[in-house]
């Protein structure tokens, strides 16, 4: 949005909401980074997708891999450039050649999220995962699928919010063996890391 197109009058939806704009590490992210550090082999090709602050995609990159990371957003895109994150704004793994990538990894909005409840900012697309906190999942696991080597594997952090068997059968679906690496529970929910391959 331009800034002629702001109401002067009224505060921008994240400023309401005492947020800032771009997803920074909270458990979920230091599950996922921890995981793709034991996952990453020095020199393979990974993809950090949705990389926010692009801390995972820096995990990765100090654990020797070379990184590339997407998101949506362009304030998270120039955030993790800062962090001195290689990254494209784009959906998902869409800009992509198919086969490229030996390790994809995406950490994505997740919280169940009624329409009513929707506020139409960059964080509320780095939290809502729709009203199943799948939404963004099933699109993802069709282009991991395309960019992803032979050998390759994806590791995906899912939330019991999200309902994990749910998304295992997305994936199986999307032709995907699936099987937990990591895990760490806290009160209102588990958080999951899964890894897919083909």
């Amino acid at each position: 949005m331009g800034d002629e197109e702001v109401d002067e009058g009224v505060p921008a939806l994240a400023e309401r909401r005492d947020l800032e704009q771009v997803y920074q590490p909270a458990e979920d992210s230091h599950l996922l980074a921890e995981a793709a550090r034991e996952a990453v082999e020095p020199g393979e090709r990974a993809l950090d997708v949705g990389t926010g602050s692009g801390y995972v995609a820096s995990a990765l990159a100090e654990a020797g891999a070379e990184v590339v990371a997407t998101d949506v957003n362009p304030l998270a895109c120039e955030q993790a450039r800062e962090s001195g994150v290689p990254v494209v704004q784009a959906n998902l793994a869409d800009p992509f050649r198919a086969s490229v990538f030996d390790l994809v990894t995406f950490n994505p909005p997740y919280l169940p999220t009624p329409p009513e409840e929707a506020m139409n900012d960059w964080m509320e697309r780095a939290l809502s995962g729709g009203e199943s906190g799948r939404v963004v999942i099933a699109p993802f696991l069709e282009t991991a699928g395309r960019v992803l080597a032979p050998d390759g594997r994806v590791l995906l952090l899912v939330s019991t919010l999200t309902d994990v068997e749910a998304v295992e059968e997305l994936a199986t679906a999307a032709g995907f063996t699936t099987r937990e690496v990591a895990d760490e529970s806290h009160p209102f929910e588990r958080l999951v890391v899964l890894e897919l391959r083909r």
